[in-house]
């Protein structure tokens, strides 16, 4: 039975047996790695009027993060990591002495002699004892405090709204590193344990794959969260100085000393704020917490001892500045150089560095019907 020429087609493809098939049909085009003729040409060849020919969406740009995606939190994490990670490792000889001065204020009197005993008693591979646990320990405490700040950064100023988030920017940036240092810390407390074990008792181990063992076996699992509560006094306030007076100071760089909008500054001088601004932000930082940095040196140090013996033992003038000086050169460099690394980080995988002018809250659109 002979078949239709209209039902011959129907049951195929239209851009089979279309007569301009074989030249104007852009699918086959592409497909064939045809060139394809201008919308100019195609119309006059067909006698048709002149229109694009769309046939996909253009790609988006690759390589971009987007802004609090997880890719976004991702990136920031890993920043975390080698910001803290390598800082507090290249400071290990600083903080070697000043968890000495703490502990032994009779044989560590200075700076100075205390690197000079150091060097006397234990070489210059001495100072960098107790290097493992610090890497370690302080890489997992920066992926939590900078990956989980940017969190509860847009997560807080989510719930106070545009209005309330941009006149109280400072408790959000409060609010935020208080609740990351907090998770932060749970991470650091075992390392930071047996580091300071590790410092403090010559001859107790040589790092963290000896120490660990050890420092379990005589004090159990549980005595690696002795310190959790001084280590919470000393880093939540210290984390909280460190990012809103960071923010604010960044702030106000921007808007009073640089003439120039912040988008439109280059890298390098972006960067440069954001070292100076963690310098600054480290030295209020050094201040805040070294009472609580002494009696976390003074517990993991002594079995058993409790917060009360060391406010007796050190007083309380000198739990707020027994070794205070060389702490506050060690966190301010300590902090700015993070401030830098974790910038540079983020300019790096193609994100904004941290801080600047806040902009404006947006207004609220009026509703329909609304008085104008």
């Amino acid at each position: 039975m002979e078949i239709a020429e209209g039902s011959r087609r129907s049951l195929l493809p239209s851009f089979l047996y279309s007569p301009s098939s074989a030249s104007s049909n852009p699918a086959i085009d592409r497909i064939l790695g045809r060139s394809l003729p201008s919308p100019a040409a195609a119309a006059a060849a067909n006698g048709a009027s002149a229109a694009p020919f769309v046939v996909a969406q253009a790609p988006k740009e690759s390589g971009k993060i987007e802004m609090y995606s997880p890719a976004f939190y991702a990136a920031c994490t890993a920043g975390g990591i080698a910001s803290c990670g390598l800082t507090h490792t290249a400071v290990t000889p600083l903080d070697l002495v000043k968890c000495n001065m703490q502990i032994d204020p009779a044989k560590y009197k200075s700076i100075s002699s205390g690197f000079g005993v150091l060097l006397k008693e234990q070489g210059a591979r001495g100072f960098f004892r107790g290097w493992v646990p610090t890497l370690l320990g302080y890489s997992a405490q920066g992926a939590c405090k900078f990956g989980f700040y940017e969190f509860f950064k847009k997560y807080y100023s989510d719930l106070a709204g545009p209005e309330f988030s941009s006149k109280y920017k400072t408790l959000i940036y409060l609010a935020g590193s208080a609740s990351a240092e907090f998770i932060a810390d749970i991470a650091l407390c075992p390392f930071e344990a047996v580091k300071v074990r590790v410092q403090t008792q010559p001859g107790f181990a040589r790092g963290l794959s000896d120490g660990l063992p050890k420092f379990v076996k005589s004090e159990g699992v549980g005595g690696l969260y002795k310190g959790i509560v001084p280590l919470w006094g000393r880093q939540i306030p210290y984390t909280m100085m460190k990012f809103a007076s960071f923010e604010t100071v960044v702030e106000m760089v921007y808007k009073y000393a640089i003439p120039t909008p912040k988008d439109q500054c280059s890298k390098p001088l972006q960067l440069g704020v954001s070292f100076a601004g963690g310098y600054i932000a480290g030295i209020f930082c050094a201040v805040v917490s070294h009472p609580a940095d002494n009696l976390v040196s003074f517990l993991n140090n002594a079995k058993g001892a409790t917060v009360g013996d060391a406010v007796q033992k050190l007083g309380m003038w000198g739990l707020f500045t027994r070794g205070l000086p060389l702490r506050i050169v060690m966190i301010g460099t300590l902090t700015g150089a993070q401030w830098g690394i974790y910038d540079a980080f983020k300019v790096m995988v193609g994100l904004p560095t941290t801080g600047g002018v806040a902009p404006a809250p947006a207004a609220e659109v009026p509703k329909l019907g609304a008085a104008a």
